[in-house]
């Protein structure tokens, strides 16, 4: 029975990187002999302009019977309107909301090849491997809202049973890799930051007491993740703090467009994109960097497909082709050529060996 990808390419780049992603999707299950049906659906801008709505019922449908979503990107200007019924954003909230994902996962790691790319000092990118695991659905962006002329509110909570379970995702993922769990919170201020270390606590000391916990502000985080980031394996926390954690992190790679992403479920059953957004700005020229789209594809055979030797090779393909000296623009000194997007597809499919 064949493994059901959905394809949904999405506005601006979207498309463009999409397309490397499933060239290198494809040619990584022939080497390994995986079925895999891609079905391609809309979503986002493009969804509105050919059905009125940003996550058609059809789309729904694809994704909830999927085993994994590969998304491009959503949203531009051409949708930008604070006043319309419908924007593109809309669709990626219900998307996530239909297959259930609550824990997002942003990995960063360094090769010497970027360091020069990187606004911090070569001896301090040595070593990076993150992985930020970053709660989806509650905390303050899901919170109650209300708003008066001068004064507005904003309510942040948590249950015990939401910060349980992206615990465990983090540990889980924690036993794969340097058994180092960093969870991040504001316990001296906040009562939810009390309730998430107090829940961080028990559960590591009842059923993952074979890691390493490490508990932190979410202050001493931002300082830290610039000052020792190799220091850090798995770093865990609620919504807000990982939302504004992963962007600071993402300049440890030297570029956005390196950066892939996934949002998981308690079965595994994932989300997976690149992190860069729609950049409607070059959309169209064929210059967009889709290393984060493939790097996404790396993302999902190693957590949904459970294919994590087929990961490793496709995440050692794409930092050969660059230090080999294949780089988009984003990535290319002043004054050097750069790789269109195909061209950076296929210095990765040759690194494969496809």
């Amino acid at each position: 029975m064949a493994t059901l990808i959905a394809v949904l390419a999405g506005d601006g780049i979207g498309p463009e990187v999409t397309a490397e992603g499933v060239r290198v999707l494809e040619a990584a299950a022939a080497l390994a002999g995986l079925n895999l049906e891609l079905r391609e659906a809309l979503i986002g801008g493009a969804a509105i302009d050919a059905c009125g709505e940003p996550f058609p019922g059809e789309t729904r449908a694809l994704c909830r019977e999927a085993d994994a979503v590969l998304l491009g990107a959503v949203g531009g200007p051409k949708w930008s309107d604070p006043e319309a019924s419908v924007r593109p954003e809309q669709g990626l909230l219900d998307l996530r909301a239909a297959m259930g994902v609550f824990a997002n996962l942003r990995p960063v790691k360094t090769v010497p090849a970027l360091y020069a790319a990187s606004p911090l000092r070569a001896e301090l990118l040595e070593g990076v491997d993150i992985l930020v695991v970053r709660e989806l659905t509650g905390g303050i962006y899901f919170g109650r809202k209300h708003r008066e002329v001068d004064w507005a509110e904003d309510v942040c909570s948590y249950s015990k049973e939401e910060i349980e379970r992206v615990l465990r995702i983090a540990a889980e993922l924690a036993r794969e890799r340097r058994r180092k769990v960093t969870s991040v919170d504001k316990a001296n201020v906040l009562e939810t930051s009390r309730l998430w270390r107090s829940v961080t606590d028990r559960l590591f000391a009842s059923e993952y007491d074979d890691l390493e916990l490490e508990t932190i502000l979410v202050d001493a985080a931002a300082m830290h993740l610039l000052s020792r980031p190799a220091d850090f394996d798995v770093l865990v926390t609620e919504n807000m703090f990982g939302d504004i954690l992963t962007d600071e992190a993402s300049m440890l790679s030297g570029s956005m467009g390196m950066l892939p992403s996934a949002s998981l479920n308690a079965e595994r059953r994932g989300l997976f994109e690149p992190i860069h957004g729609s950049a409607p700005d070059i959309a169209g020229q064929g210059i967009a960097n889709p290393c984060g789209m493939i790097l996404s594809v790396a993302l999902l055979l190693r957590y949904t497909l459970k294919q994590p030797a087929l990961a490793d090779e496709i995440e050692r393909a794409v930092y050969a082709a660059i230090a080999a000296g294949t780089r988009t623009r984003d990535l290319s000194a002043a004054g050097t050529q750069s790789a269109s997007t195909r061209q950076m597809g296929d210095a990765v499919l040759e690194q494969l060996g496809a």
